[in-house]
């Protein structure tokens, strides 16, 4: 089992952005410590391509990006102070995800540490999205021909707009996300197969959700490869989610979506996506699980 991460995903922001971006330090150090990895097992992705970013993204938001030429209002909207080296970054994380897949289709399974940054657009990003790596290292991998088919599993409790907007004439891959209804982003886009949750939805009412689609997506589509965001800010503590999932049952809702895919031989990359528990430690946690379940089923 292969793990994508690099330095670069340690970026830091100014202090009223920089709690999140502790995770990225800290996991894989908490996954090092208890055993659940070795350092063998990770890898750091070379920055993207300009070739990849422009199969997905358009000419026009890649130059802005590359030269610092985002307005006012565009840096805003992605919600960080735009700098030369967030785009780098970016640029690792998107490769690191496409390096996944690509581990994937050898070992079952592939993680990267950072990734799901699913509001991006062709040609703007928003909700801290500067790159949409998932979508870039699915037409990517359609574009040689590597896979005919994609499934893309997004389970962050926000609905993946950008994803669904790149995706929406594109029949080679599906989109599926189930998300909070009333959360971020208030104009949700048109996924292939979207559910929104209620308010306070708890583990049963989730998992019975996630176990009546899944299983039939994964028949009827038969993809040749599975993108798979698993968010943790579902969890009854995070502060944005407005979900009311407990660690126990995100560990399963991980379990399942895994084990379906394992048991019908499809490979499938996972990208972490959102986490904002008040307690660093429950982020950590939440997040570790994945792998955890990931090693225990696949090692």
């Amino acid at each position: 089992m292969r793990v994508a991460y690099s330095p670069v995903y340690r970026y830091q922001l100014p202090p009223k952005h920089r709690f999140p971006m502790d995770k990225y330090t800290l996991l894989p150090e908490q996954l090092l410590y208890e055993g659940t990895l070795t350092a063998a097992q990770f890898f750091t992705a070379q920055p993207l391509t300009e070739e990849a970013i422009l199969r997905t993204h358009t000419q026009a938001y890649w130059e802005k990006l590359r030269d610092g030429g985002l307005s006012r209002k565009e840096a805003r909207a992605i919600g960080f102070p735009m700098r030369p080296e967030l785009v780098a970054r970016g640029r690792v994380i998107a490769q690191g995800t496409l390096d996944c897949a690509r581990f994937a289709f050898r070992d079952g399974v592939a993680l990267n540490v950072a990734g799901g940054t699913h509001h991006s657009f062709a040609d703007h990003g928003e909700g801290f999205c500067v790159f949409n790596d998932i979508a870039i290292a699915a037409n990517e991998l359609l574009s040689t021909g590597e896979v005919k088919n994609v499934l893309i599993v997004d389970l962050d409790v926000h609905q993946g707009n950008g994803t669904a907007r790149i995706f929406r004439e594109e029949p080679r891959v599906f989109t599926f996300s189930m998300h909070g209804a009333r959360n971020y982003p208030a104009r949700k886009e048109k996924s292939d197969l979207d559910i929104g949750l209620p308010d306070q939805t708890g583990d049963e009412l989730y998992l019975t959700t996630l176990h009546n689609h899944l299983p039939g997506l994964l028949d009827g589509l038969r993809p040749d490869l599975v993108f798979y965001l698993s968010g943790v800010d579902v969890l009854a503590t995070d502060k944005l989610g407005r979900l009311a999932m407990s660690l126990q049952g995100c560990r399963e809702r991980d379990r399942y979506v895994l084990e379906n895919c394992r048991s019908r031989n499809v490979p499938v990359a996972v990208a972490m996506g959102g986490g904002y528990s008040d307690r660093l430690a429950t982020i950590i946690e939440a997040h570790a699980n994945t792998y955890r379940v990931a090693a225990g089923l696949y090692d």
